[in-house]
């Protein structure tokens, strides 16, 4: 295995010269001598000890994805295919910049100390954080960090979001538009100031431009899953005045599809279903999942280019990034408007 020295021989300089090329202080040498030392090392397949280049710079060049959010019972982050897609754009930003990733779930301020302490990490993305003790751990860490789908209103705080509230807001108003009137609202637990509940202030909003009273009967709560989904799809079935439903994200629209089928419920024939993602769950689903489109894998990007900004401290002033939201419509969503059979 080729080594600095053997470089250095070649190379006709010192080892320090050839240390300065590998560990980026190019700044200390002629760029004819960075062009030829970087020649002998792709030539000969040198690849730097990243041990040595986090001595060196006091960088490890580990970016920690944290998911905060444990399911309750059964499955993990990576099961959700909305996960998966942001982390595609993690993925892609940090292995074009030279960065390695480490995923991690993290239940509690103590887990999360423990991680600290065992990993030297550059910067870590976090999802779905609330403004609480957990938060303040966060922030107490000493090292920059990106939020992704957080309500915390502070500015100093960079974050990547969405248009959550106007989502649940043209989802419900879809089903509206069609003629539902018993719309049914599915998501995880709810929690104050988070995702879930501004995109149930956004199924509110639609039905009361419609002049629809909102029934908390009609919300649904569960953890979000295929199974927890067909179980859902199963008790919804049987609530023959619900025609529409709403759910939160396409893993969860998709169990509640298969739970209807089941039970010999047909959509959008007997009830009517819009998701939120637009995941490549909608394309699989029979009929195709009529969802609001987000584009997760932007998220991701974007949070990435976020706190490599950070760690390369260059100056930003977009620290609160909110992409947009769209329908997309589909097969699982029919009109009843004039069909008595619904209301007889």
């Amino acid at each position: 295995m080729v080594t600095l020295k053997d470089i250095a021989k070649e190379a006709g300089v010192s080892i320090t010269t050839v240390s300065n090329v590998v560990h980026n202080r190019a700044s200390r040498v002629s760029p004819e001598l960075v062009a030829q030392v970087r020649a002998i090392m792709e030539r000969e397949h040198y690849v730097p000890s990243m041990t040595a280049r986090t001595l060196a710079n006091n960088q490890s060049l580990i970016i920690g994805v944290i998911n905060h959010l444990v399911p309750r019972h059964s499955g993990g982050v990576m099961a959700d295919p909305f996960h998966n897609t942001f982390m595609t754009g993690i993925e892609q930003q940090t292995r074009e910049e030279g960065y390695f990733l480490m995923l991690r779930s993290v239940e509690d301020s103590l887990e999360l100390e423990k991680l600290r302490r065992s990993w030297s990490m550059d910067g870590m993305i976090f999802t779905g954080l609330f403004q609480d003790d957990f938060f303040k751990s966060v922030c107490n860490m000493g090292i920059p960090f990106v939020l992704i789908d957080s309500y915390i209103d502070l500015p100093e705080v960079y974050n990547v979001g969405l248009e959550d509230e106007q989502g649940g807001y043209l989802a419900t108003r879809h089903l509206l538009e069609n003629g539902h009137r018993v719309i049914a609202f599915a998501s995880p637990f709810l929690r104050e100031n988070g995702v879930v509940e501004k995109r149930l202030q956004g199924y509110q909003r639609a039905l009361g431009e419609f002049g629809v009273p909102f029934d908390p009967q009609l919300v649904f709560e569960q953890e979000i899953s295929i199974d927890d989904g067909v179980r859902l799809g199963r008790t919804l079935a049987g609530h023959k005045h619900i025609t529409g439903i709403f759910a939160s994200a396409d893993i969860l629209a998709a169990g509640i599809v298969a739970g209807l089928c089941e039970e010999g419920v047909s959509v959008p024939q007997d009830k009517s279903i819009v998701g939120f993602d637009d995941n490549y769950l909608c394309r699989l689903t029979h009929p195709q999942l009529t969802t609001i489109h987000q584009d997760a894998e932007q998220k991701g990007i974007l949070a990435t280019k976020m706190l490599l900004s950070q760690l390369r401290h260059e100056p930003t002033d977009e620290r609160q990034i909110v992409l947009p939201v769209r329908l997309v419509e589909r097969e699982s969503v029919r009109n009843i408007k004039g069909d008595r059979s619904f209301w007889s």
